[in-house]
């Protein structure tokens, strides 16, 4: 019998792949079905899976659709943290602009792939797209859960200690990926290296530089929340014009049908008309069929009366 993990991995996997309009149903059903089979734990596991948001289901899409793409920005990425370690300032400079290069490559890709799915991208979204590749390339967690195809919200690696992917991702522990452990001592990635700092700073960072990183990350989340707001007003947007264009289809059908309807009764009308001089010229050809029989049958027993006189009167005439 499969372990709890595996069950969860496989069915995370099956409902990750789906488009975002199906994935509640389909979880509440494998949730049931798992509880009907007597696996309570796994199915309070399937119910709690959260729907991923778009920007989330198109990274999750790019992965499973073209995974080499995804594959370049990891690798692309370790060799960015390693010219990071070894403070290989051309080096940087150069992986620096194929990042920005690729990240904006692949995330028009998965746009393109989403699009090609029949879902409409935002800006917004897009951004967050870019935002979770560049992730995917400064933090080795990120990666795996970009490559896993089962990421739930938008990552931001901000540089300063590890990025909270496991709160993103469906189940995390499938992918080896542990919740961030705040006594954990930070690691200094940077999204987009500042040489001057990193050949000066290389003690422990001074309590001014503490707190411009928390006011930079208090920035970032700021920011989050409102690229997040942005997508919901923008999915809102486009859930409405999609319905104004429902209503808009689905009134011009009305219209055409009651057309229909409307010229349908005017042809009944002309039909029961029609009917009407039909029934009354067929009673009319009764009548005058029964009038030609009566006729037909006068003369015929009048042909035959002249003819039995006219034998009688052969047989009296003299010889």
């Amino acid at each position: 019998m499969p372990t709890l993990p595996e069950v969860l991995t496989d069915v995370a996997g099956a409902l990750y792949a789906l488009e975002p309009g199906e994935f509640v149903p389909a979880r509440d059903a494998r949730a049931a079905a798992l509880r009907s089979d007597g696996q309570d734990e796994a199915a309070d596991r399937v119910k709690r899976l959260r729907k991923p948001s778009t920007a989330a289901w198109v990274v999750n899409l790019l992965a499973r659709a073209d995974p080499e793409q995804v594959e370049q920005v990891v690798e692309l990425g370790a060799a960015f943290r390693a010219a990071q370690d070894d403070l290989d300032g051309p080096r940087l400079r150069e992986l620096t602009r194929q990042r920005r290069q690729l990240v904006a490559a692949v995330a028009a890709r998965a746009r393109s792939l989403a699009v090609d799915a029949g879902a409409a991208v935002s800006g917004a979204v897009l951004a967050q797209v870019e935002s979770t590749l560049t992730a995917a390339m400064i933090d080795p967690d990120a990666g795996r859960a970009v490559r896993g195809g089962l990421l739930v919200g938008p990552l931001q690696a901000t540089g300063i200690g590890r990025a909270d992917v496991a709160s993103a991702v469906a189940v995390p522990d499938a992918l080896g990926i542990a919740p961030v452990d705040d006594d954990a001592p930070p690691r200094h990635l940077h999204a987009v290296p500042d040489l001057p700092a990193a050949k000066k700073g290389r003690g422990r960072p001074t309590a001014d530089a503490a707190d411009d990183a928390a006011r930079r990350e208090a920035r970032e989340r700021a920011q989050q929340e409102l690229t997040d707001a942005e997508d919901d007003v923008a999915a809102a947007r486009d859930a409405g014009g999609t319905a104004a264009a429902e209503v808009g289809r689905i009134e011009a059908v009305a219209r055409r049908t009651d057309a229909e309807r409307d010229a349908a009764r005017r042809r009944l009308a002309e039909l029961d008309d029609e009917a009407a001089a039909v029934d009354a010229e067929l009673r009319g050809a009764v009548v005058a069929r029964q009038r030609a029989e009566r006729t037909l049958a006068d003369a015929t027993r009048r042909r035959d009366e002249a003819a039995a006189r006219l034998a009688e009167v052969a047989r009296d005439r003299p010889r």
